[in-house]
């Protein structure tokens, strides 16, 4: 077991202490995972000091220093806007992609740029995928970089997303790219699914991955998106990938890795070492926690609730911190 300290309220107004983790096991242990997202929904700023991760609630950002907020770098996350979805969990997927677009073009640091982490579309149709840029054209940051999620490559194992969004990628899709001394790693796994719907990188791309970071100094941060967790969040549920700690072995050297994710359709953050984890909520519905559904799938709230669970991440790096910085926000 290792130890993640959290200081913040959960949705009860109660505050946590410590939540210990299974870290080296089949995800973290029931128990800590009902806390994390009971503290998920508020949102977050979160910090590493002597490699343990100190989150702070929104409600007392107003208390923090303006300058560990504030950095050379700044974008945003959104993740699994599920265009094309019109059940009762969210009849209007379109309508909560606006107010988080509206959310982000909102934010005190303007982010540069921003990242989609998958499941832009519902069903691969091309009217879902032309909805979600008509959408995201009223977005501030006007650079968006794509990962896929396993609802964008049904039917043609991401032939239409390689065209869309794949222009100068390797593969089936990964790419990095650099931007003001962080370098981004974008990687698929969504394809080649293993029992469960484990996400799989697979020896090309972890190959490519390999060489793509062996000539960066130590020193040099890392920015990894996928959309499925490069951590075993939930194997049962296919809540993780099957080789993603030979990823991780290529990036241990790092002193500070920052992994981003979607798919579960809520927040969670888990740290080892230099390496933080953290998994974006949805903009369209959200999905239940294990333990208190028989299977994964979308979850209807009251109406007047939905907002409440759904959200975007904003991401700082401060030069000369050990972590950057991350922020989670809901749509209310």
């Amino acid at each position: 077991m290792s130890r993640t300290t959290l200081s913040q309220k959960t949705l009860s107004g109660n505050t946590q202490g410590e939540l210990w983790h299974d870290h080296n096991h089949d995800g973290i242990d029931r128990r800590g995972f009902l806390k994390c997202m009971a503290w998920a929904g508020t949102g977050a700023f979160c910090v590493i000091r002597g490699g343990v991760l100190h989150s702070y609630g929104m409600s007392r950002l107003a208390e923090l220093d303006p300058k560990e907020m504030a950095g050379e770098l700044s974008f945003a996350q959104i993740s699994d806007s599920h265009m094309g979805f019109n059940k009762p969990a969210n009849p209007d997927v379109a309508g909560t992609l606006k107010a988080a677009v509206d959310k982000i073009n909102g934010l005190a640091v303007a982010p540069e740029f921003l990242l989609h982490t998958g499941d832009i579309s519902h069903l691969s149709k091309p009217g879902e995928f032309d909805t979600v840029e008509q959408i995201l054209k009223d977005a501030k940051p006007k650079d968006i970089f794509y990962v896929p999620g396993e609802h964008d490559v049904l039917d043609d194992d991401g032939k239409q997303f390689l065209e869309r969004y794949g222009k100068g990628s390797k593969g089936a899709g990964w790419y990095s790219f650099d931007k003001k001394g962080v370098h981004f790693i974008g990687l698929v796994n969504v394809l080649n699914l293993k029992a469960g719907g484990l996400g799989s990188l697979g020896h090309e791309q972890l190959e490519w991955l390999e060489d793509d970071v062996k000539h960066f100094k130590h020193s040099t941060p890392i920015v990894v998106f996928a959309h499925i967790p490069l951590w075993s969040v939930y194997p049962e549920w296919g809540w993780g990938t099957e080789d993603s700690a030979r990823a991780h072995s290529y990036l241990k050297k790092f002193s500070s890795v920052t992994v981003l994710n979607g798919h579960i359709h809520q927040t969670m953050q888990k740290v080892e070492g230099n390496v933080t984890f953290h998994t974006a909520a949805s903009t369209a519905f959200p999905q239940p926690q294990p333990g208190k559904a028989d299977s994964p799938g979308p979850m209807k709230v009251p109406a007047e609730q939905l907002k409440s669970v759904l959200g975007i991440t904003d991401v700082n790096f401060v030069r000369g911190k050990q972590a950057l910085g991350v922020v989670d926000s809901t749509l209310e």
